[in-house]
């Protein structure tokens, strides 16, 4: 059993954009992608390298691989909450997906980019499904016309977010091969590489689990991962206390002070501001009342 969290974004890095371990991010893949983008092989593009290595850039912990076939991948995983997360996913996706035509090219060489977010919060509460798809489909048909644009989320929390639940628990969850990924994200200290139950029996999972056992942070790379760890405990912190307060699980880091701000200025503006964000995240109609103080009357002029 190692100490290490997959979730933290430099070991998810050093766990799965090596060369030695691409076996893991082509299994990876292939749990998240239709049957159309499987890939047999993949060439990284930013392959881990600690001498590259610089804090104050967070965006070379995303891996980025490109398959056989020339269709390209981005794959992060995000440790909390940031506003606009999902304009700084299309950012990403555009990134990967203009990166590939050079002067002069043809737009014929362009090839599908797929960017696949592994977020540690919950970041689209309309849906109760911890793995969503998007494409951009035509209004009132459906029909999908730009076909190279595909953006997965899989929200963790929306797996596992009960600290309590057991080995039992998890295996009563794996019905398909991401499932076997999101335990391994999520409840790694449950899982022992060479005691697995069948449901988890995976030679992909097995190797994910040794690697992690024996993976060495260089000091440099061990300071990052203990201040990158503290965000999660931080979350964790929050969550609980909130919860203990009978707010919804998924309540967004920083949530509590702006609260705290609104009883004490009682500015309406700020009361509806904090409504909104709660209304968003899909907490029901008493929750909201109690947390932001308004009246029922003023929640229905204001938000409907």
């Amino acid at each position: 059993m190692s100490d290490i969290n997959p979730r933290i974004d430099i070991a998810f890095k050093k766990l799965f954009g090596v060369e030695e371990n691409k076996d893991l991010l082509i299994a990876l893949i292939n749990s998240i992608v239709g049957p159309e983008d499987q890939v047999s092989d993949v060439i990284l593009l930013n392959p881990y390298n600690p001498q590259n290595f610089k804090e104050e850039k967070l965006s070379i912990l995303d891996i980025k691989a490109t398959s056989l076939d020339g269709k390209r991948f981005n794959i992060e995983i995000q440790i909390s909450d940031e506003a606009d997360y999902d304009k700084r996913a299309l950012y990403y996706w555009a990134k990967i997906y203009t990166e590939q035509l050079k002067t002069s090219e043809d737009y014929s060489n362009l090839s599908k980019a797929i960017g696949i977010h592994i977020l540690n919060f919950t970041s689209i509460p309309e849906s109760k499904e911890y793995h969503n798809v998007f494409h951009i489909a035509e209004k009132n048909t459906g029909l999908v016309y730009f076909k190279d644009l595909e953006l997965h989320t899989l929200e963790l929390k929306k797996f596992s977010s009960n600290s309590s639940d057991n080995l039992s628990d998890i295996v009563k969850k794996i019905t398909k091969s991401l499932d076997i990924w999101l335990a391994f994200l999520t409840r790694n200290e449950l899982l022992i590489a060479d005691n697995l139950p069948k449901e988890l029996d995976d030679k992909h999972l097995k190797k994910a689990l040794k690697v992690l056992e024996i993976m060495n942070f260089s000091n440099q790379e061990r300071d990052i991962y203990e201040d990158h760890l503290k965000w999660l405990r931080i979350e964790a912190n929050t969550l609980k206390k909130a919860e203990e307060k009978g707010i919804e699980k998924g309540l967004a880091k920083g949530l509590e002070e702006g609260i705290q701000k609104g009883k004490a200025e009682g500015q309406l503006e700020s009361k509806l501001e904090i409504a909104k964000n709660l209304i968003a995240k899909g907490f029901d109609e008493k929750t909201i009342l109690e947390i932001t103080g308004l009246s029922l009357q003023e929640i229905k002029q204001y938000f409907n």
